[in-house]
């Protein structure tokens, strides 16, 4: 095999690589359903051996950003530093039969969007704390108190739901976050929030 061909092979392994690497998370869109295969965790599997369910959320809120102290006192907007994404390779669904595994994927998408709430509730939040003066740690409080709150409400409706094969229950509440999420709109990852009229 000739160097040429070599480098192109090896360019090739590369770029396959990086895009299945890349495939391992997804971004939250609003039109994007999260199905059984996008729980790709080893753990994840239908056996009817079990007694019970398991779930573990891929889903999380990433909030990072770099900037110099100069940026960072000019910015305003960190509607893109904060991400929702869904981890497939951390994503476990396990149960014993496909009904209960459909009931766990109900949920896990009521969690996906509520994870998008929270994170356009602490865009906007952002937003509207900062300061020119902000110390660079100013989010975390914000982030404590938001996350603390989502940590809650997920809880209570894995409860009431019973790991959601209370469908119309967790179609009800699911519902009223797709609503919020919509009131938000001004804090999704790619929006600019209107500047307050003086």
């Amino acid at each position: 095999m000739s160097s040429i061909i070599k480098s192109a092979f090896a360019v090739y392994l590369f770029l396959v690589s990086f895009s299945a690497f890349c495939q391992e998370e997804i971004p939250w869109k609003e039109d994007y359903v999260l199905e059984l295969n996008n729980f790709k965790s080893n753990q994840s599997k239908i056996d009817p051996s079990k007694n019970s369910v398991f779930i573990q959320s891929g889903a999380t809120i990433d909030f990072s950003f770099s900037m110099s102290s100069y940026e960072f006192m000019f910015t305003k907007n960190f509607n893109s530093k904060v991400k929702t994404i869904f981890k497939q390779n951390l994503a476990v669904i396990s149960a014993p039969d496909s009904l209960s595994a459909n009931y766990l994927l109900a949920y896990s998408r009521y969690d996906f969007d509520l994870h998008e709430l929270y994170a356009r509730k602490l865009r906007k939040e952002l937003y509207e704390q900062k300061g020119a003066f902000s110390d660079a740690s100013f989010f975390q409080p914000i982030y404590e108190k938001l996350n603390q709150e989502m940590v809650a409400e997920n809880s209570r409706i894995l409860n009431e739901s019973e790991f959601g094969s209370e469908s119309g229950f967790l179609k009800a509440e699911h519902e009223s976050v797709r609503i919020q999420i919509l009131e938000l709109s001004d804090f999704c990852m790619e929006c600019k929030p209107p500047k307050k009229k003086k």
